[in-house]
């Protein structure tokens, strides 16, 4: 089990004053929540429980602090440091391969909040490995508005090399996709009214051959739970706009994605979305992107919200909330390296019980 990832983190606290080290409070906190612990009250117990093991591996040998010492630790710890230490961890154990689907969103934390203002609630803008469902990175932004900055922060720490950037409506700008292209990678980029004239322009192109289209490729239908619903994706050669786009860098490929949906006393409901890519993209590729785009919002968020319980989360002081985010999501990575069979919910389990099934989830995220 290789550790080092702790070693280049700075202890925020006055040496003279430190009784419990740095690491065995950052390893400690992260084999509990690796074993579903969801606070410092938890944590500390779940230390306490398994105190034997952590004395083995010479951790805590003066005894488990209080909890306040966990959230005071927390709250100094340079979030800057702590992220990259993180990135540079996954960038380790996760090499990216050709064509290789990265989902850019953001996640709001909804109890992060200061007490008495519920707009200061940290955002986090996530890059994920849809394939092996691995959280890459992650920055934080004041509000979801700020996506448009944070997101070239972030994606200036990846290495990207080689992948597909997918994102929604809010990350489609010029320079983002020119800094995706400048870090040897292809984006896809969702179309939306933020950029007019790029959006009426592709509408108009596949205005003229969607009912081609439509004869050649038809939807696919499925049917169940008093619904039927059908889907159908569509490509274009980027030379098919009209008008000077030149600005959009190395601009490939138009995407259309279209979806219909009828339900039982329901009006049915037909979506048309658009998409722009560097990469030379078919109707199966992009299909198959924009399907798997969605894996940010199943397989992270909606795993931290309901196994992880993020949302439910009220530490918020200083940088707490924004280093515990971090630790909760190398959790979910390390027990998603574990290759048995078991749910997150369940693997967790396994860890709180037996130290043996962490050690096993250890290695695993440690080594890749």
């Amino acid at each position: 089990m290789n550790l080092e990832q702790f070693d280049d983190i700075t202890d925020p606290r006055q040496s003279a004053k430190v009784t419990y080290p740095l690491f065995d409070i950052l390893f400690t906190t992260l084999c509990s929540m690796i074993a579903g612990a969801k606070g410092w009250h938890e944590i500390r117990l779940y230390t306490i429980g398994h105190l034997d093991w952590f004395h083995r591996h010479d951790i805590f040998l003066e005894g488990v602090p209080i909890e306040d010492t966990f959230a005071r630790v927390f709250a100094k710890i340079c979030p800057n440091e702590f992220r990259k230490n993180f990135i540079g961890w996954m960038s380790q154990v996760n090499k990216i391969t050709a064509g290789e689907l990265i989902a850019i969103d953001g996640k709001t934390l909804r109890h992060s909040y200061q007490r008495d203002d519920k707009a200061s609630a940290i955002h986090m803008i996530n890059a994920f490995a849809c394939k092996n469902k691995l959280v890459l990175g992650q920055l934080k932004t004041d509000k979801k508005s700020n996506e448009i900055t944070a997101i070239p922060e972030l994606i200036r720490l990846l290495d990207i090399k080689g992948a597909l950037v997918s994102m929604d409506a809010m990350g489609c700008q010029t320079e983002i996709a020119e800094l995706i292209v400048e870090k040897k990678a292809d984006y896809l980029l969702a179309v939306k009214g933020n950029q007019g004239t790029l959006s009426k322009a592709i509408q108009s192109a596949f205005k003229h051959v969607t009912a081609e289209y439509l004869k050649e490729h038809p939807l696919d239908v499925s049917q169940g739970h008093g619904r039927v619903e059908a889907r159908g994706h569509y490509t274009l050669d980027a030379n098919a706009l009209d008008g000077d786009f030149s600005r959009w860098a190395e601009l490939k490929t138009l995407g259309m994605s279209l979806g219909y949906r009828l339900e039982k006393g329901k009006q049915p409901q037909l979506e048309q979305r658009y998409y722009i890519s560097s990469a030379e993209l078919d109707d199966k590729q992009l299909g198959q992107a924009v399907r798997g785009h969605w894996a940010i919002e199943n397989s992270l968020h909606w795993v931290l919200d309901v196994t992880m319980s993020e949302d439910a989360c009220k530490i918020h002081k200083d940088h707490s909330a924004e280093n515990l985010t971090v630790v909760r999501q190398a959790a979910l990575n390390m027990l998603r390296k574990d290759k048995s069979k078991r749910s997150i919910a369940s693997k967790q389990k396994m860890c709180w019980m037996k130290m043996t099934s962490l050690e096993d989830v250890l290695v695993a995220g440690f080594t890749g």
